[in-house]
């Protein structure tokens, strides 16, 4: 059994079936999750699109296109969906349904800070601006993580007048901070405000039309797990192993109500160890190597520590870096802003890490990632041809 049917949940079901498993899995909500509905793709949609009016109305289209594809999947024979929420009523049983393995996929929810006016009508979280049926004239961003940042870049495009406050006293943390205060400093000049190391205390002292509540997601836990004796804390979400196994036998968690990377590609793949370890069978997944982009405009991207991170845990290695404004391609399409920082081990030459922004950075650090999950050296990256002119060719000029 599967409860969820998000990006982990469906393809759990869909991973079990062709292993010619029977999956029953339950969602009490659409097919797709928060990412499909309400998170990834509307926004994509929104980054995609040129004016406000447009955005809204290629999002119904995308998202209901998307849904349907979902739907398609879990026709399959083997797959049983149940159009309602799973409840645990012991360790094997959910619903009217028993099974010797169930896999826990019910995602996340929006992190509400508890500031005073929170409760304000004015107040959203991510779900409540992409239902907005008109364009807010003044935003306020409470958050600078990657919800925060990409909602202030695609808002400012159409025209809002954007202000970002963050507590902290730089941007998107799991970003090398060189390549996030650079992206900060560009979003300024087009005419974003960031207003850094600063806590909101009340909701009244912001003067804004509407207040975009972008300071994360929390696991989506629910009380029904202790009935199946499932260790989960509400902060960190459902305690799990390297299989996602939980502590009961036979019960997994996977993606973001597990706490760990909350990524709807990690939730994938997480889906993939889970169904492996229910049927025996190994895999080679290095869930170390997690690749994660931000859709600003430019787009920025990493895989790997941070320089900082490298330097505190110890780490010898070479900084390589290079610049869109020196590549061709980049030029040509009127993309010259960006920068790319290639992490070098000194030992042994191994790719540590790349972290970037600028036009398709996802693409270039997502080269990186599949390389580095081959422990591809500096002296092998050198001799593998790139096409000329493409922006990949910019992760070469780092060499």
């Amino acid at each position: 059994m599967v409860i969820g049917a998000g990006p982990g949940g469906y393809r759990a079901a869909e991973y079990a079936a062709k292993q010619g498993l029977k999956v029953v899995i339950f969602e009490g909500s659409e097919v797709g999750g928060t990412c499909l509905n309400v998170g990834c793709i509307p926004t994509k949609t929104y980054v995609h699109s040129a004016t406000f009016e447009e955005a809204r109305e290629r999002m119904a289209t995308v998202v209901a296109q998307l849904r349907q594809g979902v739907e398609g999947i879990l026709l399959h024979p083997n797959i049983t969906l149940v159009r309602e929420k799973g409840v645990f009523t012991d360790a094997h049983t959910v619903g009217y349904y028993v099974a010797d393995n169930i896999i826990i996929a019910t995602g996340s929810e929006t992190k509400w800070l508890p500031i005073k006016g929170a409760d304000n009508p004015r107040v959203v979280d991510s779900t409540g601006l992409l239902q907005l049926d008109t364009l807010p004239k003044r935003l306020a961003i409470i958050g600078a993580g990657v919800i925060g940042m990409e909602f202030a870049s695609v808002f400012h495009r159409f025209g809002s007048e954007v202000t970002v406050i963050e507590y902290l006293k730089e941007c998107l943390p799991a970003l090398d901070s060189d390549i996030a205060k650079r992206l900060r400093k560009y979003l300024e000049k087009q005419g974003i405000t960031f207003k850094m190391k600063t806590a909101v205390e009340n909701i009244a002292d912001i003067d804004a039309d509407v207040v975009l509540m972008a300071t994360g997601r929390k696991p989506r836990v629910q009380t029904d797990f202790a009935n199946a004796g499932i260790e989960y804390d509400e902060r960190k979400g459902v305690a799990v192993d390297e299989n996602f196994m939980t502590t009961v036998k036979g019960i997994y968690a996977i993606g973001d109500v597990n706490g760990k990377q909350m990524l709807a590609h990690a939730a994938e793949m997480q889906a993939v160890r889970a169904v492996n370890h229910i049927i025996g069978k190994k895999d080679g997944i290095d869930f170390s190597i997690m690749p994660a982009a931000i859709f600003t405009q430019p787009e920025a991207a990493c895989v790997g520590p941070t320089e900082d991170q490298l330097k505190e845990q110890g780490i010898a290695y070479e900084c390589r870096k290079a610049f869109w404004r020196a590549n061709g391609k980049a030029l040509a399409m009127g993309e010259g802003e960006g920068l790319l920082k290639l992490f070098v081990g000194v030992a042994d030459g191994r790719l540590l890490g790349c972290h970037a922004f600028g036009a398709h950075a996802a693409d270039i650090v997502q080269e990186v990632s599949v390389l580095m999950c081959r422990d591809t050296t500096i002296a092998q990256l050198h001799d593998m041809v790139h096409i000329h002119p493409t922006l990949g060719e910019i992760l070469t000029s780092a060499l």
